[in-house]
């Protein structure tokens, strides 16, 4: 397999899980509980989100810090190696934006004709 192929499978594999893009820009604003999270992406499912987290974590993009306390405290970070997607994750945002905008306007030229 050509290199420059192979390279984008893997971070294709890595950071575009069904959610995993969505959970590490949310990680790009600051360390989050695991509440926190599920709040600001209210459509992913409870046990997805549990998969998600541990799947990034093993591929060593965000920290895992639990406290010791009574209701259970966990809190998810970026590690500097996680922080180095910053960029790819903000121009996918954007691309996207331009994307629906597009979509959308190609969508009302259809219903106009």
């Amino acid at each position: 397999m050509d290199k420059d192929l192979e390279n984008i499978k893997t971070t294709l594999d890595v950071v575009c899980g069904k959610w995993k893009a969505v959970v590490l820009y949310k990680l790009t604003s600051g360390t989050l509980r695991f509440g926190e999270i599920k709040k600001q992406i209210p459509l992913i499912k409870h046990q997805t989100l549990i998969k998600q987290l541990k799947e990034l974590e093993e591929d060593g993009l965000i920290n895992r810090k639990s406290y010791p306390e009574v209701p259970p405290k966990v809190e998810y970070s970026l590690t500097d190696y996680g922080r180095d997607l910053e960029y790819l994750l903000t121009h996918l945002v954007e691309w996207g934006n331009e994307h629906n905008r597009l979509s959308y306007r190609a969508e009302k030229e259809l219903e106009e004709t």
